[in-house]
This record gives structure tokens, sequence and C-alpha cells, in this order.
């Protein structure tokens, strides 16, 4: 048997596993949620609730099948997630409450008997997504200390070299949880060095079948778009014939790759870029009505924070509290984004427009410690609520380093598209201050090619859990 059908028999059982347990995960979570609405003390908030178990059970019993179903839909049980936590929670949590809108909106429809209390269907919530998430942390904790995640990885082998063949090499080996082993390259040519890029080389593409066959290899990549017609169509026959997922780095295209999509012109078919979702109307009302309720509640949940920074600003360094800086928004026009200043007066005075680096010695004591949790970026609530920035979006660049980075960075200007944001999924991904910044715009395209209302509150979400090192 091939090493793709085991890796998809291991696969089933695992996934099939994981629905069985969120099956009865969610069944407790439900029944702890009943005890706490109607035997604890919560059962004297508003009208005292009184509920028998025996009555509520088939009402327990349709709610964790609803639950483990939006779960499903939300494609919770897709090999892809098996070694992901992280994207895993995010899953669980848009389930979570998706499951909240729709299971109190049925029972108010159809008129359920025992009435469901509100408040049960609330508590539901958070208890069933905190013992789902726990229960998937135990899991994936005994799979990795088991050995058996190595089980679940898809062995890759890469077929000639490219810069992009380079970027997914290192992406692998960066991730701990990747799904994904880098077995080694192929040699497409007599010409190409031993170790291609310094990485294993596995043979040359007459050996390609029996490589397949030694290394037990689950998906090829071809990086190498030189190869002839002839040879690509036998490199994916032999693939097909082997059970193994080929696949192509799209070397001509450089940006927008996800966009791409079968169109026809008069009946001819081409490749095309479609609109991209942020243009929708709909999707920017969206989008700004997110903006304006986040950055209102932000706004007005900080001011006690921003006092005690003031003061302490003020203490160290006597002069202004805010930082008033241009920088370039949407479609390249400039705006004034506010901070709370944390380096000396003048800081840039002898050295012109510069980012910070680690221990740079302009910056305050405090504004350390700002940077650290982005304390400092506070005040941006007031231009996102001036229509200058979003919560989420590419963080906006100084003018006088765009004129630089247009001349010198391919794609660079696309992330003006959107309105700058507060955070970004650059940012969340440890791509902050004096980081590579072609790896910053290759995050920054893949958020504006892939933009949606729950990306936007992954990102959100993400941004309370990690704390960079910003210098």
């Amino acid at each position: 048997m091939s090493s793709k059908r085991n890796l998809t028999r291991t696969q089933n059982a695992h996934l099939a596993f994981h629905f069985v347990g969120d099956l009865v995960v969610c069944f407790a979570g439900l029944n702890i949620a009943f005890w706490v609405r109607f035997r604890s003390p919560m059962r004297h908030l508003g009208v005292e609730a009184v509920a028998e178990w025996d009555r509520y059970l088939p009402l327990l019993v349709f709610g964790t099948l609803l639950l483990v179903l939006t779960f499903a839909y939300l494609k919770l049980y897709i090999p892809q997630l098996l070694l992901r936590p992280e994207r895993t929670c995010y899953v669980i949590m848009r389930g979570a409450l998706f499951w909240f809108m729709l299971f109190l909106s049925t029972s108010l429809i159809f008129k359920f008997e025992p009435p469901i209390s509100r408040l049960f269907v609330a508590v539901s919530c958070a208890v069933s997504f905190l013992c789902v998430v726990l229960w998937r942390k135990l899991l994936f904790w005994m799979l990795d200390l088991s050995g058996v995640r190595t089980q679940l990885t898809q062995r890759i082998i890469i077929v000639g070299w490219d810069p992009e063949a380079s970027r997914l090499i290192e992406a692998i080996h960066a991730d701990r949880v990747h799904p994904y082993q880098f077995c080694g390259l192929v040699r497409t040519s007599d010409s190409s060095p031993v170790l291609l890029g310094g990485y294993r080389e596995l043979g040359s593409l007459p050996d390609f079948e029996q490589i397949l066959v030694d290394h037990q290899v689950d998906t090829v990549v071809v990086a190498d778009l030189n190869l002839s017609r002839d040879k690509l169509l036998t490199l994916a026959t032999i693939c097909e014939r082997r059970y193994v997922d080929f696949k192509i780095i799209p070397t001509f295209f450089q940006i927008f790759i996800s966009n791409l999509r079968m169109q026809n012109i008069s009946g001819v078919p081409i490749l095309g870029v479609d609109a991209l979702a942020i243009r929708g109307m709909a999707n920017q009302f969206t989008k700004r009505a997110l903006d304006m309720t986040g950055a209102l509640v932000g706004l007005l949940g900080s001011i006690p924070i921003m006092i005690v920074l003031a003061w302490m600003i003020r203490r160290e360094s006597p002069g202004p509290v805010l930082y008033r800086q241009v920088r370039t928004g949407r479609h390249g026009q400039p705006f004034t984004i506010y901070k709370l200043r944390s380096m000396r007066i003048n800081a840039e005075k002898n050295t012109g427009a510069q980012w910070a680096v680690e221990a740079d010695p302009r910056r305050l004591q405090i504004g350390a410690f700002m940077r650290e949790w982005n304390l400092d970026e506070i005040p941006q609530f007031w231009n996102v609520l001036r229509g200058d920035m979003s919560l989420v979006g590419p963080r906006p660049e100084r003018p006088e380093l765009i004129a630089q980075f247009e001349r010198e960075i391919a794609h660079y200007n696309p992330r003006h598209e959107m309105r700058p944001g507060m955070t970004g999924w650059a940012q969340v991904n440890g791509l902050r201050g004096n980081t590579s910044l072609v790896e910053r715009i290759r995050y920054d395209l893949y958020y504006i090619e892939n933009w949606s209302l729950w990306f936007d509150l992954q990102i959100l979400f993400l941004t309370f859990l990690r704390r960079e090192n910003a210098y």
C-alpha cells in the first residue's frame, strides 16, 4: 500500500476520533452549562429559572448535534487542521458564536418545549468553547508527546529550484506544527549544483518514480517551470499512478495568487484575477462598522490607561505626550497618525527617518514597555474613528520610506488598496519593527486577497494572545 494511502487512512482515523470526542465534550459542556444556569446561584438572575434535566435532555442532545455539525460546516474536520492547534481554536471560536445565534433563533422560531433560557445558551456557548479547546489542546499534547504526530505529516519533495521554493522550505522548517516534512530536492538538469541551496538532493528526473517509492512521498511540488510540457505531464502521470499529490509553485504569477479564477471572454476560457472581496460595498460597510464599534469601545476603555501612561511619560521626559507623524494611507493619501511618545524629544534630528532597533538609545524606559505591549498605539483608535485607519490592515509607513520601497520592492503599492491597520496579519506572525519588509508585504498581500470579517476577528484575537518585541 502506498504512503499516501497510509497517510489518508491515518488522517481519517484521527478525524473520526476528533469528531466522536467533540460530541462527548460538547454534550458534557452543555450539561455543565445546564448545572450553572439552573442549579448554581446563577438561577436567581432575572426571573428565577427552574428546569428538570430529563425534560431538557432532548434539547441538550439537539444542541450538541447542532454544535458539532456547525464545526463540520466550518471545516474543522479536515486533515489540514490536525496539526494546527491555533487555527483549530479559531474555527472552534467561530463555530461557538455561530451556534449561539443559530440555536437561539431556532428555539424562537420552533418554540421548543420547555422554552430555552437565553442565559443558558450564552453560558453553553462559553463553556462548550472552553471545553472543546481544552480537550483539543490536551489531544494535541498527547499526539506530540507520543510521536504519533509524525504519522500525520505529509512528506514533500521539490522538483527544481527557485527563490519561492526556498521560502516554502523555510516556512516548513520555521513552524514546529507545520503539517509537512521536507525530504529533499530533485535535480532537473546536469548543471544544477549537487546541493541546491544547501538542501539535500535526492536524485535527478530519471530517478523520479524510484524517489517517490524510496522516500514514501505524499506531495510533489514543482519549482522549475522551465521544464517542457511533456516532462511536466510525465511527472504528473507518475504522481497520479503513485497516489501522490502534484503541485506547482506559480512563479509566473507573483501577486494575488489566491484570486486567480477561470473566466471567459466570448466563450474563450482565460485565467484571470477576480475582484477582491474587500472592494464589495457590503463588505466595506461591514468592515467600517466593526472599525467604528471597536474603536469607540477601545478609546473609551483605554482612557484610564492613557492617563497613567501620560503621567509616566512626562515624569521621565518633559514635553508633549502625544507624538504626531505623517503616514501614507489608503490610495497613497497622507494622514497624521497619533501615538503615545515612546522616544526622547527630537529623536530623529540627527539621523533622519529610520526604524527603531533593539536597545535603541533614543527610547524612553516607559517607551520600551509601551512598545512591547503596543500601548503606544492606543491613540490610533482616534485615527480609526476618523476613517484614516482600520482596526486590521497593513501597517502604515512613512512617505519618505515608501519612496524608497516603491523602487526596490516589487508589488509594494497594492498594500494601499485598503486602509492601514492598527494591527495586521504580518504583525501577529511576528513581522514587526526592524524585520524583513519583503516578508511583511507577502503577509499583507495574503490578507488583502483573503479578507473576510472572520479573518479580521481572528487577527484581533491573536493580537491579544501574541506579544512580540517591536524594539
